[in-house]
């Protein structure tokens, strides 16, 4: 969903029952596995943590993702400079 000016997207997350959540505004996975999911958003980085988490659906075109599995926590982190590169975000997500 891009606004007037075609640039930034609604961000909004729908959570059901801590077991399934469908996540729009996302611009890109960075990482995921079983435990952790780390994922780059129109309002910063977004770490979802869990258990038996997977990925189900992923449309970065339209900035969609639907996570399954026991989440327990989502963190956000806010970075400056939401033009920079995933490498750079990661890097200050984690100093």
């Amino acid at each position: 969903m891009e606004d007037l000016n075609g640039s930034a997207r609604l961000h909004k997350v729908t959570m059901t029952n801590r077991k399934t959540c469908t996540i729009n505004g996302v611009n890109d996975v960075l990482s995921f596995d079983v435990h952790e999911i780390l994922l780059e958003t129109e309002q910063g980085m977004l770490m979802i943590k869990g258990d038996d988490l997977h990925v189900n659906r992923l449309t970065l075109d339209k900035g969609e993702v639907d996570v399954d599995g026991k989440i327990d926590s989502f963190t956000y982190s806010d970075v400056a400079g939401g033009g920079q590169k995933a490498e750079s975000l990661l890097a200050k997500l984690f100093r």
